[in-house]
């Protein structure tokens, strides 16, 4: 069943905006990050209304594996050799103060959501990892980290070696945020749903625009949008890839061991559990790619993921499975704070890496004091204006040649085939002198779009395991029919009439 089991509780819903108004902080995005911002700066006696495109929660935050952990995969061995020993102190510190923040909420407003102590361990069977984590066992010795060096994980999985870190946590995403929401509007913040912002205007306050053409005056925005909607001349789209990645859920006939794993060889695997119904779930995350490109054509990462489980999981039964996005930023490290100079009272928090449960916290509380005028000892390192030598230089120009070669080779990437199509398949093909895709649905019905990504340009590609538009430039992703699902784009793609 494609759905997330975070999603399977109710949610409150509200209202789309339907009156221009005017506020302290207007916020774009109803994830995680845009929700703790509006509860930190409400609590605050901050007049805050939050926008979100679609319903709440039901972006990336929805579609999580939720580990609350700053074992963020192999990073502080090479955040050392870039950033120094104060800057990786510091990322660590505002990582492990996030988990913190998460129990100390947990336990004042006594929410159910599963909060749990976990160990987090990376594995490999790889020689060349083994390796890299004795470096990042070193790395964790500099800072101080509690972990260990360990040879054995509780799985059949192949392995050599394994870091466990100790005392990070799990918990359910949504079950949080439903009481966090609820304290929004008690504490007078306004939320509306299915509420497009598509521009921003700077007179003596800043204008949100939105596709109804409701405005929403304020003094700050905060643009929580996992990509920004909105650049402003800042150029997110060339220092950031987006990144899918998928998890099925599963029943073993085995009993959780505990923990949560990520293994980081490729393909990477991630697995932790969850109380469901009454049941142990085991959630089984990976086979991450760059979106909208695909290394070989009728790739199925649930197929790929489920030949795994099967093989070393002893399952019993599979449940819900769905997939996620995320952006990557040029040196890991995400961005939060100013959109750029000239736009000092727009901020933006993007390029989490996948780990957007703490990240989001540490934008929330950097954002919050930046809008408060009030010091934070993380605001130089996360600062999205930042550009480092080194590694930067070599991915900056690595990464905007690949987007280069997406949206030219894109373009001419055209499939011969006749319109004879199998039903839930598609293909592209020249008409009327475009590119256009051609999808047809299990009741035999062709839909058809123009595959031109609307936010600046690239051509889509076909995602079959998930039937959607992808965008391989930046991450924007369309249904068969051409409605947005997710990314910067703020249209739809166009319909063509084969008629015609």
């Amino acid at each position: 069943m494609t759905q997330t089991i975070w999603l399977t509780t109710n949610i409150k819903s509200f209202d789309s905006l339907n009156e221009s108004l005017e506020t302290d902080v207007t916020i774009v995005g109803g994830g995680i990050t845009g929700i703790l911002s509006a509860y930190l700066l409400s609590k605050n006696g901050i007049r805050v209304v939050l926008l979100e495109r679609g319903r709440l929660l039901h972006g990336t935050t929805g579609h999580t594996t939720a580990k609350v952990t700053a074992q963020h995969g192999l990073i502080y061995n090479e955040l050392l050799e870039h950033f120094g020993l104060e800057n990786t102190q510091k990322y660590y510190k505002s990582q492990v103060e996030a988990i913190q923040f998460i129990k100390e909420i947990t336990e004042q407003y006594q929410i159910a959501c599963q909060f749990d102590q976990q160990d987090a361990i990376l594995y490999t069977n790889s020689d060349q990892n083994y390796k890299k984590l004795e470096d990042e066992a070193k790395a964790y010795q500099q800072l101080n980290i509690s972990a260990d060096l360990v040879k054995e994980i509780p799985f059949e999985i192949p392995h050599k070696v394994a870091l466990s870190m100790y005392q990070q946590a799990q918990f359910h995403p949504t079950e949080f945020l439903k009481v966090i929401i609820d304290k929004i509007v008690e504490n007078g913040g306004k939320i509306y749903e299915n509420t497009t912002a598509v521009d921003i205007d700077y007179q003596n306050k800043v204008t949100l625009r939105t596709a109804r053409d409701h405005n929403v005056l304020s003094d700050n925005i905060i643009v929580a949008t996992q990509f920004p909607f909105y650049e402003g001349q800042a150029f997110y789209s060339t220092r950031m890839y987006p990144s899918r990645s998928y998890v099925l859920s599963l029943t073993s006939n085995q009993e959780y061991p505990g923990g949560m794993y990520l293994d980081v060889d490729q393909p990477k695997r991630s697995i932790r559990y969850v109380k469901h119904k009454n049941e142990t779930v085991w959630l089984l995350g990976g086979e991450s790619h760059k979106t909208g490109q695909y290394q070989k054509e009728n790739t199925n990462p649930y197929r790929d993921l489920q030949s795994f489980g099967s093989q070393y999981l002893d399952v019993k039964d599979w449940y819900y499975q769905w997939s996620t996005q995320d952006y990557i930023t040029l040196d890991k490290i995400p961005y939060i704070g100013s959109l750029n100079k000239r736009h000092p009272n727009v901020y933006v928090a993007t390029g989490f890496r996948k780990w957007g449960m703490t990240n989001s916290v540490v934008a929330a509380h950097l954002l919050t004091d930046l809008i408060m005028n009030r010091d934070n000892p993380y605001k130089d390192l996360y600062q999205p204006q930042r550009f480092h030598a080194d590694p930067d230089v070599k991915k900056f120009i690595s990464f905007n040649s690949n987007v280069t070669k997406e949206f030219v080779t894109g373009k001419l990437g055209l499939n011969n085939e006749p319109d004879q199509l199998d039903p839930e398949t598609a293909i592209k093909k020249k008409h009327n002198g475009q590119i256009i895709g051609i999808y047809k649905d299990e009741h035999n019905q062709v839909h058809s779009v123009d595959t031109t990504c609307t936010h600046l340009g690239c051509e889509c590609n076909w995602n079959q395991a998930e039937k959607s538009w992808d965008c391989p430039c930046h991450g924007s992703r369309f249904s068969y029919d051409g409605t947005i699902i997710e990314g910067p784009a703020t249209k739809h793609l166009k319909k063509i009439d084969l008629e015609n």
